[in-house]
């Protein structure tokens, strides 16, 4: 479906891992930083799998109205990076490769970003980093509002609220045992579950 394909995506928290599959799977990959922010979408949350189920970590945002996603700017009046930090910390410090990723990780939590974008560009390049891909996002300079043949619309395809409906590959998951496995979780479930093989779940076909 995508290959040979220019995407354009919005910006993502800790995206999920289907996000990821469709970034690595296009031709071209361009970001949009233009477009309407959405609440209640992955542009400020994220989901991990914890010992008590699936939780939600949401990054609070100053009032937006309709401002652009460039222009969202982060709220700390609740300390939300320590209470995401010690929720990902508990969630995965028993899966294989959490200690050898926490040190890429943790420090963005201690730095004040002003823009959600610069968090989200922030930790996406630590995924790419230990992904060990070189593809990157190209910056789109205005909002994208016309599609061409051999471009796709991805913004608002991947959602809390939607299910996908592409079966998703399976991979170990900590808390397998209790829950079985859970799709489409933020990147760091698999990162941290799979380290160095992540890239296999996300391209399949490089072990064919």
């Amino acid at each position: 479906m995508m290959t040979g394909s220019v995407a354009y995506f919005s910006s993502a928290y800790l995206a999920p891992v289907a996000y990821w599959k469709a970034f690595l799977a296009c031709k071209e990959a361009c970001l949009d930083l233009n477009e309407h922010y959405v609440k209640q979408t992955y542009r400020n949350r994220c989901r991990i799998m914890t010992a008590n189920g699936v939780m939600d970590l949401a990054v609070p945002v100053l009032r937006t109205g309709k401002a652009a996603m460039r222009d969202v700017r982060v709220s700390y009046t609740v300390d939300w990076q320590k209470q995401h930090w010690r929720a990902i910390e508990a969630a995965y410090n028993s899966t294989p490769f959490f200690e050898y990723y926490r040190d890429d990780f943790e420090p963005i939590y201690s730095k004040r970003e002003t823009f959600l974008v610069d968090i989200n560009c922030r930790l996406a390049e630590v995924v790419t980093d230990l992904l060990q891909i070189d593809k990157r996002m190209s910056l789109i300079p205005e909002y994208k509002a016309e599609f061409q043949d051999g471009e796709l619309d991805l913004r608002s395809l991947f959602s809390p609220k939607k299910v996908s409906e592409e079966s998703a590959q399976t991979y170990y998951q900590v808390f397998s045992d209790r829950f079985g496995f859970v799709p489409n979780l933020s990147i760091v479930d698999l990162l941290f579950n799979m380290g160095p093989e992540s890239i296999f779940v996300l391209m399949p076909n490089l072990l064919k």
